[in-house]
């Protein structure tokens, strides 16, 4: 049977941080805690469980607190978790039969991480394999600062394990400070981390937000080694952020490159929304329409579902056919269900 280090990075977990170590009790032959600041009871409660609890000072990159949790890690395999994660019912006795007859050769076992679209995460799926336990001995490391990735090229296993993601609260200030740390101090995002970026403004971005990331997002329109879906990607964030400033023929603009290219949902809602707005509900309902049953989105799953049939609702609505408004309405929480199941 192999042996397991839990290694785990915290900071102000005290609501949720006993519920995923009870989670892992039975999984576990060495657990490491790595704090990064916690000015809560995070480490008290940290060290009900293990003796091995360590203080890492924050530099706003993951990876480096990653790194740092494994260092300390002496089992044969490491499992990573995060504190909003819990393991539940049959998982865990998964776990423990994987525990008893995984073969040493087997490098990385994938995991499921499930529960997604239920908590407004920028994924577009309600669950995802992913790397979550790995051979020590092997020199793995983490990359990039933020929405950190196993940097590797392993042998690797897939489970039926589902990792069941249960945030009490949103991480998207968090990661858009990182992000804002990262661009601020003229870095270049990967195309993968632009995509998180892109996600996080359209899902949970403040107006304040897209004002502090729209030089970086036409500086990526301006990048000739950039992709044309990263190019269409910042076009149509900085749609939205030109619409909602009313800044309409630079709104158009950025519309205009997305269509030339391929329509998306996301620039059907925000033309959906800037007819609904001048009250032309003809065009609305066109657009709307287009985002819900002609197109397919790019950054988020809802724009092509929940939001144009709102945005379908409210033009009735202001029609005066309250049969239709309903009907759309009724389909809109239909997909708000599907979506969070």
């Amino acid at each position: 049977m192999i042996t397991i280090s839990v290694c785990m990075i915290v900071k102000n977990e005290a609501p949720v941080l006993a519920r995923c170590l009870d989670s892992l009790v039975s999984v576990w032959d060495e657990l490491i805690i790595v704090d990064t600041g916690s000015e809560d009871e995070t480490m008290e409660i940290a060290r009900r469980y293990t003796d091995k609890v360590y203080e890492f000072k924050w530099t706003g990159d993951f990876s480096e607190a990653r790194n740092f949790a494994l260092a300390h890690a002496t089992c044969d395999y490491i499992y990573t978790a995060d504190a909003d994660e819990i393991l539940e019912g049959d998982n865990i006795s998964a776990f423990l039969a994987l525990k008893s007859c995984l073969d040493e050769s087997v490098d990385v076992v994938q995991m499921y991480y499930g529960n997604q679209l239920d908590q407004g995460t920028v994924y577009n799926f309600d669950k995802e394999l992913r790397p979550k336990l790995f051979r020590r001995m092997r020199p793995i490391r983490f990359t990039d600062p933020i929405h950190e990735t196993l940097d590797l090229d392993p042998v690797v296993i897939d489970s039926d394990i589902v990792i069941t993601h249960k945030p009490t609260s949103q991480h998207s200030g968090r990661d858009l400070e990182a992000f804002g740390r990262i661009v601020g101090a003229g870095g270049r995002l990967s195309a993968r981390l632009q995509r998180f970026l892109c996600r996080e403004l359209y899902m949970h971005g403040e107006p304040a937000d897209f004002e502090r990331f729209a030089e970086y997002l036409y500086g990526v329109t301006r990048d000739t080694d950039r992709t044309v879906d990263e190019v269409l990607e910042a076009c149509t964030l900085l749609a939205r952020y030109h619409r909602l400033r009313g800044e309409i023929p630079r709104m158009f603009d950025n519309v205009v490159k997305v269509i030339a290219q391929e329509t998306n949902s996301e620039v059907c809602d925000e033309l959906g929304a800037y007819y609904l707005g001048l009250g032309d509900h003809d065009n609305a309902a066109i657009w709307y329409y287009n985002a819900w049953h002609e197109v397919t989105p790019v950054l988020s799953v809802h724009a092509g579902s929940d939001i144009p049939l709102h945005g379908l609702s409210e033009v009735y609505r202001a029609l005066g056919n309250d049969e239709m408004a309903e009907e759309y309405a009724r389909m809109a929480e239909g997909e708000d269900h599907v979506l969070g199941e």
